[in-house]
């Protein structure tokens, strides 16, 4: 098999990339481990920054978001009782985010890719990539094949085959935190028309969405947590608690803990294999960055294959420098967001204090609020 781009990983990372190469008339095929249903249902994140909003409009693919997805132009910090919402539309020239799941995003790029007609593999096995005489072996239906390329994309997520191929060249940057964060899906309305961040002595609580009448809500929690220690009474009862204010509640039809992690690798590329999205780079959920920071990426990466085809790789030569500056500005958000209103073991009554302080200052400077929320509206994704 010969394509130009071969893509591994058919998350919203490389199908966005598949998309972004199929309008500018550059071959690519994607091939994804697990199989079409999972990767549709797989429920990720699902708030839009405002430049991941305006690609799926450039790509053509926009129409569903805008018809079901839920935009925000602000947010909401609690804390000793109190809401102050952060005006995110008013301090960014209208700016906004939208709540739209990963999920339908890659319904929507799956649909367009399978409508062109464009290679798509799903349940591939044994997967092994060549980064410096370009290809992809993998294993699909029971038949083995070679796939011949001049670049591949490495979209295969934080598990995936792509960044442990190049190992040998990268640094690595990782934290892990001291907790988690256990989350619910359940049958009710949301208790706010916008995200709730809340700041309390007993652990940091989120209130989102994911459509008028399904609500989204987290506990911080130990990142060994066993759910099932967890009643939906005493879920409710500690979300009352930590928000200061009582929660709309309904049928809990999912529970879950996400360990929160920051990592980086550097470079994100080498010979002619480069990373994108998880594979490279992971954030703690508290700034919603991870599948934004994805979407920055591989626009990025495919100006850089569209100006390689057209006789000019220096594009290409700088995708990592370039990416990496959007990423540690990212890092540095989430971080930021993650250490005001969460609790760390050891904490005492002194560092409780200086949140507060932090958070305080965060509502009432409207340098603080705008610097908030230019960081998570997202800044606009760069081409070069």
């Amino acid at each position: 098999m010969r394509t130009q781009v071969a893509i591994v990983g058919g998350g919203p990372a490389g199908l966005m990339l598949g998309r972004l190469l199929e309008l500018r008339g550059i071959e690519s095929v994607v091939i994804e481990r697990r199989d079409r249903e999972y990767v549709q249902q797989r429920v990720r994140a699902g708030v839009l920054e405002q430049a991941t909003m305006d690609l799926m409009d450039e790509v053509g693919l926009g129409a569903r978001m805008h018809a079901e997805g839920l935009v925000h132009g602000g947010v909401e910090l609690r804390f000793d009782g109190e809401g102050h919402r952060i005006a995110l539309s008013d301090l960014t020239g209208g700016r906004a985010i939208t709540i739209y799941g990963q999920q339908e995003v890659v319904k929507d790029l799956i649909e367009a890719r399978v409508a062109s007609d464009l290679p798509l593999y799903f349940e591939v096995s044994d997967v092994s990539v060549d980064p410096a005489a370009p290809s992809v072996r993998f294993t699909h239906e029971g038949v083995d094949h070679v796939l011949e390329c001049d670049v591949i994309a490495g979209c295969d997520g934080f598990h995936g085959v792509c960044r442990p191929t190049i190992a040998d060249v990268l640094t690595v940057y990782e934290r892990e935190y001291p907790f988690g964060w256990l989350g619910i899906l359940a049958e009710c309305e949301p208790s706010s028309d916008e995200l709730i961040y809340a700041h309390h002595e007993r652990g940091f609580a989120l209130a989102s969405m994911r459509s008028p009448t399904v609500t989204r809500m987290y506990l911080q929690c130990e990142p060994d947590e066993d759910v099932a220690n967890w009643s939906d009474q005493a879920i409710w009862n500690e979300l009352d608690r930590r928000f200061g204010m009582s929660v709309n509640r309904g049928d809990v039809f999912e529970k879950g803990v996400t360990p929160m992690r920051s990592f980086v690798v550097e470079p994100m590329q080498h010979e002619r294999l480069y990373l994108a999205g998880d594979a490279a780079h992971i954030v703690p959920p508290t700034g919603a960055k991870g599948l934004n920071t994805a979407m920055a990426d591989v626009y990025l990466l495919a100006h850089g294959i569209d100006a390689f085809y057209g006789g000019d790789d220096s594009r290409l030569a700088a995708y990592s420098s370039r990416a990496l500056e959007r990423v540690w500005r990212v890092q540095h958000f989430s971080w930021w967001m993650t250490s005001m209103l969460h609790r760390f073991a050891g904490d005492d009554d002194f560092q409780l204090k200086l949140q507060q302080s932090q958070l305080r200052y965060t509502v009432s400077s409207a340098a603080q609020a705008t610097a908030l929320a230019e960081n998570y509206v997202g800044m606009p994704f760069i081409a070069e």
